[in-house]
């Protein structure tokens, strides 16, 4: 496992992030809900509301074979959404 990263955000991206936990997109759990070969879960859902609050969660590194679903919420995110 590697090392915790913390996040020094500001008082607007934080709002952010909380008002959108009511907007997560509704798609089934583990499958690949969004089409990119990367199953929708609670990572994808981390991902999701990172990138949303203006956080470059592209560029994080979560712990190699530890973040299934990770890219499913980056492209979640910038509305990759099927259909």
């Amino acid at each position: 496992m590697g090392e915790p990263v913390v996040l020094a955000l500001g008082v607007e991206r934080v709002r952010s992030l909380r008002d959108d936990v009511a907007r997560v997109p509704r798609l089934t759990w583990g499958a690949d809900a969004v089409g990119v070969g990367d199953m929708w879960n609670s990572n994808s859902l981390v991902a999701w509301l990172l990138a949303r609050a203006g956080v470059d969660a592209a560029s994080l590194a979560p712990p190699a074979g530890s973040a299934p679903g990770w890219r499913a919420g980056l492209a979640a995110a910038t509305d990759r959404l099927p259909g």
